[in-house]
């Protein structure tokens, strides 16, 4: 735990089989990463990968650079991550992540976040940025707590570490994760640094023709999703995830047939999202195939089956890539 030299010499020497495994498989990883990233490049096809804001409690980072996080004397967090209560989580989100000492980051130039996202840069061409909202202010939550309902905002770094990125890098390839409750200094933090904003289809219909999310309202300056990887597939949605208000919503917006809409309602939603004035959307595969709950990649909050499902060779039809290029072309 505290890096002593003599406890670290008989480590690597105890664990030297281990150590040396997990250095191959990283390279092995290395060498298949680079070899995709010549074929997609050879193709001018852009990789767009995801930084999650917070690393893990058990990480090599907290590990080796202790003093950059708030935790006790004996290494664990005083405090951790999370979001408060809100409509969809009454005890609100503990992530249990420790939380950055931003002071000391500033102090060295953020010089851990920039060897961070330089090696973001070097694997993706365009990154997300998650939880953009903590760069402006996080919620920051005493360790000994079970719920995230007793916690405080506290300031983040705000423009300073962005400008901090820019000397470093230039102009930034980053996108800003800003779904949820933003406040307006959230959004001004994202529109001075012109970093494009997100927009998801499956949060557009609660009733309100005013609400940002639905396409007649982007703007070029987003990236528009009909769901992340957070959400469940549009069918999956259809089937189980709306009140009947926002069904009748949906039905209408997405101008569905009453006979059989379920059968449509992936491919209207695409259309919907390439119509858009956005610069940028994303489907996920299973919306493009018309997948149900048996495709969803994630659901936020539990373990065990997330992040299972592949895509197979055979369910990608030449009907459907002939579909999807002439949207591409059409919009």
């Amino acid at each position: 735990v505290r890096r002593d030299p003599d406890a670290l010499r008989r480590a690597r020497e105890e664990h030297e089989a281990a150590v040396e495994r997990h250095v191959y498989w990283q390279y092995l990883f290395h060498r298949q990463w680079t070899a995709l990233q010549a074929y997609c490049h050879a193709r001018d096809i852009r990789l767009f990968g995801d930084l999650p804001i917070y690393v893990a409690p058990d990480s090599a980072d907290v590990w080796a650079h202790q003093e950059r996080f708030r935790l006790d004397d004996d290494g664990t967090p005083s405090v951790v991550a999370g979001v408060p209560p809100d409509y969809f989580s009454p005890e609100g989100q503990l992530w249990g992540n420790p939380i950055y000492r931003w002071d000391r980051m500033a102090e060295r130039g953020f010089e851990w976040w920039t060897e961070r996202l330089r090696r973001a840069f070097e694997l993706f061409d365009v990154v997300r940025l998650d939880h953009f909202r903590g760069f402006d202010e996080y919620w920051c939550i005493p360790a000994a707590h079970n719920t995230a309902i007793e916690g405080s905002w506290e300031d983040g770094p705000g423009a300073a570490f962005f400008r901090a990125m820019e000397d470093e890098f230039g102009e930034l390839p980053v996108v800003a994760e800003d779904l949820g409750i933003i406040t307006d200094s959230v959004g001004t933090l994202r529109d001075t640094f012109e970093f494009p904003g997100m927009a998801v289809l499956q949060f557009a219909f609660g009733g309100d023709p005013d609400n940002d999310f639905l396409p007649h309202h982007h703007r070029r300056n987003l990236v528009a999703y009909t769901g992340t990887h957070d959400n469940n597939t549009i069918v999956g949605w259809w089937r189980k995830g709306l009140s009947d208000t926002e069904r009748e919503f949906a039905r209408a917006y997405l101008n569905l047939p009453d006979a059989n809409p379920e059968g449509r309602v992936h491919r209207q939603a695409v259309r919907a999202m390439m119509a858009s004035v956005a610069d940028r959307v994303v489907t996920p595969v299973q919306d493009v195939i018309g997948l149900g709950s048996e495709g969803r990649l994630n659901t936020p909050g539990t373990m065990g089956d997330n992040w299972a499902w592949r895509v197979l060779p055979d369910q990608i039809t030449e009907a459907d890539q002939e579909w999807l290029a002439e949207l591409t072309r059409l919009y």
